[in-house]
């Protein structure tokens, strides 16, 4: 069976660190990625999330004016984006136990760039099976909107033209097809 092309994620990097910075710009090199874009600290990346949401949140810890873990729990109940901690080595334990529950990943520093390119390739692959089902929800949501819609339609049909259910039913559905349009137009057009 053939795979559903994935779409590629945008990454929000915040970091303090230059050396990190390069060892991220080497762990995405040749990856291709919607954007990939750098803030020094909490408050320039609060201020980037407020124009626009990023599918991937990477937080070297710790930034200059926050540790971090609170923005990572801020990013995490804000929207969608998946987020991963980067952490020295000698606090990642404690650490790990407190952000786990909130699927906040964390990694230990220094970060090795292959380690961080699989980290944020899974990262890129649960926000990937989350697009897709969101999709889905929509396409069943507007599909029980459109039953709604022909089932009044239907109703109407029954009291006003004293059909049955299955007359109105085939009305609609042949209405629908002499005029080239969906059922659901021709139920709105029925009950305008």
């Amino acid at each position: 069976m053939p795979r559903e092309e994935n779409r590629q994620p945008s990454i929000l990097i915040v970091s303090g660190s230059e050396q990190f910075d390069a060892c991220i710009r080497k762990a995405l090199s040749g990856k291709r990625y919607s954007s990939v874009e750098f803030r020094k600290n909490a408050a320039a990346a609060r201020r980037s999330m407020l124009d626009r949401e990023y599918d991937l949140v990477v937080i070297n810890c710790p930034l200059p004016d926050d540790f971090g873990h609170e923005f990572a729990y801020d990013v995490t109940e804000r929207g969608n984006s998946s987020v991963l901690l980067a952490v020295p080595e000698e606090i990642f334990a404690d650490v790990q136990e407190h952000v786990t529950d909130s699927g906040i990943l964390t990694i230990t520093k220094p970060a090795d760039p292959n380690r961080l390119e699989k980290a944020i390739r899974f990262l890129a692959a649960i926000q990937n099976r989350f697009y897709k089902l969101e999709k889905k929800i929509q396409t069943v949501s507007e599909k029980m909107e459109e039953m709604r819609i022909v089932n009044k339609a239907k109703l109407v049909l029954m009291e006003k033209r004293h059909m049955t259910e299955e007359e109105a039913h085939r009305l609609i559905g042949r209405e629908a097809m002499n005029h080239g349009v969906s059922r659901r137009r021709i139920a709105e057009q029925i009950l305008e």
